[in-house]
């Protein structure tokens, strides 16, 4: 194996291990900044050793093992006596004097509550939605802070800054190391799934540059979505968000033109869905409804996604049934951006004149005021009801507030062509 063949295979082991590993470290050290600190001084001697020695049989082990004895040297070289820190030291050193199999065994039962445990510390809602997003990239997405600057078209130092606050926020906090309980798990599993959703909106529909997907972020969302799902096997909306996620994802191959000019979902290639997706899809919201989620938000919007997923062709969309979910999308979370779907939905069942009643009734909504698609919506009905020079007002205004690049050309065209 040559030394760049080394360096991928190394890459490739720390986006698969690295979650892992810094979950594993955070139960013995009880600080999520210290044990990623282990972690990445585990990944340099990997990158030092393996393309000498090759890659090692078990690699989650050997760095798991190697930042164990970082964990020991600092606690030996820190002289670290408070109590919290000796029983820390006792923990770890009496590991070390276990058979290195039998250690490794206990390592991984134990592995799926501590990435559980991990999960909920990443997200923890002490933490701004920006940081909350940023650290759970790092921390589970395995990516680097260059990697998560990019994705979200931040300067690196911005992010690295969140990273860096939002674990001394953590420390200072005393976030304890363990999944919430009662209705205190309900509220925290609500902020975990939401970082994970917009974590995949922003790889979906990017919110500037010049690409109008990002298909790493959305890869990377739907992985943190299934391994909620096996953590959490009973927790119904769990499954209707990775439901949502994987029938919305099967569509990334027809969104976009060879170009990069996005595609919108009626004029798609349906033969370009992936199928297998949507079936791991309808199964996970088959699976959210048989544990009571049927009326849940992420199992009625993946519902919605399943409307088109069934559909052959565009003309065969379940037009009203789409309204009538999002009517109870609309009952059980009020927004105003459910409601400017749900415009959408009735102009398709029962003309534009109905979806513009409704938007026109939203023009005023100040959460609005600075959100791109209601003219855009607002412009694709006036111009299906002939109101053209109003239509290409709307789209103008729309490309205005866009800072997507793509969608910007999109809606600039849209505006010509209501000329």
């Amino acid at each position: 194996m040559t030394a760049i063949d080394t360096h991928r295979a190394i890459d490739a082991v720390w986006r698969i291990e690295s979650a892992k590993l810094i979950a594993g470290l955070t139960r013995m050290v009880r600080d999520v900044g210290l044990a990623e600190e282990l972690a990445q001084d585990a990944l340099v001697v990997a990158l030092e050793r393996w393309p000498e020695t090759g890659v090692p049989d078990n690699p989650g082990a050997w760095l798991m093992q190697t930042a164990k004895n970082r964990a020991i040297d600092r606690l030996r070289r820190k002289k670290l006596l408070d109590r919290k820190h000796e029983e820390i030291g006792r923990e770890i050193e009496a590991s070390q004097e276990e058979v290195e199999d039998a250690f490794f065994d206990k390592l991984d039962d134990d592995i799926g509550d501590d990435l559980l445990r991990l999960v909920f510390i990443s997200c923890h809602p002490v933490l701004s939605t920006e940081a909350r997003l940023a650290l759970t990239l790092r921390l589970l997405g395995g990516l680097t802070t260059d990697e998560i600057a990019r994705a979200f078209l931040a300067a690196e130092p911005t992010i690295a800054q969140r990273i860096v606050r939002a674990k001394r926020t953590l420390a200072e906090a005393q976030v304890p190391f363990e999944v919430p309980r009662g209705e205190e798990l309900a509220q925290r599993l609500a902020s975990v799934l939401e970082v994970i959703y917009l974590i995949f909106n922003e790889g979906y529909s990017a919110t500037a540059g010049d690409d109008w997907m990002r298909p790493g972020l959305c890869e990377d969302a739907l992985r943190l979505g299934r391994i909620l799902a096996g953590l959490m096997p009973n927790e119904s909306e769990v499954h209707g968000l990775v439901a949502l996620m994987e029938i919305q994802a099967s569509r990334a191959g027809a969104r976009t033109a060879p170009d990069g000019t996005p595609i919108l979902l009626l004029d798609q290639d349906r033969a370009r869905w992936d199928r297998i997706q949507i079936q791991r899809g309808l199964s996970a919201l088959e699976r959210a409804i048989r544990l009571g989620g049927a009326q849940r938000p992420y199992a009625l919007q993946a519902g919605i996604a399943a409307c088109h997923a069934s559909a052959p062709t565009a003309q065969d969309t379940p037009w009203p049934r789409i309204a009538a979910l999002y009517q109870q999308l609309a009952v059980l979370t009020p927004s105003p951006v459910i409601e400017l779907n749900r415009a959408v939905a009735l102009s398709m069942a029962f003309g534009p004149a109905a979806g513009l009643q409704l938007v026109d009734a939203l023009i005023d909504e100040p959460s609005l005021k600075h959100y791109h698609l209601l003219p855009t919506v607002r412009g694709d009905l006036l111009f299906k009801l002939g109101r053209r020079e109003e239509a290409r007002a709307e789209f103008e205004r729309a490309a205005a507030m866009t800072r997507n690049v793509r969608e910007r050309e999109l809606l600039l065209a849209r505006a010509a062509e209501s000329v």
